[in-house]
């Protein structure tokens, strides 16, 4: 068995922001339930039993939301625990968390320092972008807080990474965005493409990302990032990391680089099991851990075929010059026609690839 990636959501679509853009909010009131409450801790302790004793070489628990802090340090302490207790097979146990950096204090800071946790700080650009779209629930600007949160991992040495929301205004503002990240020494960045409601239609709202518009920022980004380069002190952007290692024969990290969907063990809070975090609806629950082993839910995984959707791409895609690269996207990103599935942001792909590949060819890892 490959190494187990379980993400959880501790605290549902529960969370202490109201950020304009967000997917889990759109999604979660798109189920019979739009939330689940907070996770129990017997809840916990059946995900946790019922992956480690399977896993092999490696597993990482990840937790998201919502805001998945909201349901307190000492649930996480106990995940710990239950960690320790069922590592029978002495594998390494790796753990992240992506917050919105809301209100985190130096509690948080020291577990997650002694325990080695990767953080994810949700940031928007620019105290002013950020503020146009990431309100607290009383509608009121949530920047100066986030902020203060990286200078207290900081201080505590926590690893952290910066997650971005490519919505249109951070499109439109990367120069301005990349030199404030530079600033602030965040070094470590990753850019996700800001998506549309699920069932809706494309680009009708203030904060969607178009192709074209898609295609720009990735081109500007990454120019800025290229001239970090040459110079030898360039952020690590996960998304050129990822092209410039397939152009060198590796595998990208990431399942939307990868052009088929993987395997994902994707926990809601009842402990109802998905089979990734952009298709958390009621008809592609797989199980529950509460009730199913993992086998089960990777059979019913099977069943559906969600993995093999993914494999079907449209003929423009195949006969594309740039698909070995692009590889058709993230699922999420594709529109059904005929039987087969083309991306969205395909042209925005090819404005990005005309304007970069034979830079990223010459770079040598």
């Amino acid at each position: 068995m490959p190494p187990l990636n379980v993400l959880m959501k501790p605290a549902s679509s529960l969370c202490n922001m109201n950020c304009e853009y967000c997917f889990y909010f759109d999604e979660a009131n798109k189920r019979a339930h739009s939330h689940f409450g907070m996770m129990s801790e017997i809840t916990l302790k059946n995900i946790i039993r019922k992956t480690m004793l399977k896993a092999e070489h490696s597993i990482t628990y990840a937790y998201q939301g919502g805001e998945p802090t909201l349901r307190g340090l000492d649930f996480f302490k106990t995940a710990i625990k239950f960690q320790k207790q069922y590592n029978r097979n002495g594998i390494k146990v790796f753990n992240a968390l992506q917050t919105n950096g809301y209100e985190i204090d130096e509690s948080w800071c020291e577990f997650f320092r002694e325990n080695n946790f990767l953080m994810g700080v949700s940031i928007d650009g620019t105290k002013e972008i950020h503020n146009a779209y990431r309100h607290n629930k009383a509608g009121e600007d949530t920047y100066e807080k986030v902020f203060s949160t990286t200078k207290l991992f900081d201080k505590y040495k926590v690893e952290y990474n910066i997650l971005t929301v490519v919505n249109s205004i951070v499109a439109q503002n990367i120069e301005e965005i990349y030199f404030h990240y530079k600033k602030n020494g965040w070094h470590f960045q990753q850019y996700i493409p800001c998506l549309d409601p699920i069932g809706e239609v494309r680009g009708k709202n203030e904060y969607a990302l178009s192709p074209q518009m898609f295609g720009k920022f990735m081109v500007d980004l990454f120019n800025l990032w290229y001239q970090d380069f040459k110079k030898g002190k360039q952020p690590y952007i996960r998304q050129f990391e990822n092209y410039v290692g397939i152009l060198n024969g590796y595998p990208p990290e990431s399942c939307d680089m990868r052009g088929t969907c993987g395997i994902q063990t994707v926990v809601e809070a009842d402990g109802s099991v998905y089979p990734c975090d952009f298709y958390m609806l009621d008809e592609y629950k797989l199980g529950n851990f509460n009730e199913n082993q993992l086998e089960a839910i990777n059979l019913e995984r099977n069943k559906i075929g969600f993995i093999e959707t993914s494999t079907k791409l449209s003929n423009k895609c195949m006969e594309c010059k740039y698909l070995y690269i692009c590889k058709g996207g993230c699922q999420r990103n594709r529109e059904l026609n005929q039987g087969s599935y083309h991306n969205y942001l395909c042209n925005g792909y090819k404005i990005f690839f005309d304007e970069t590949l034979e830079e990223m060819k010459k770079i040598k890892i």
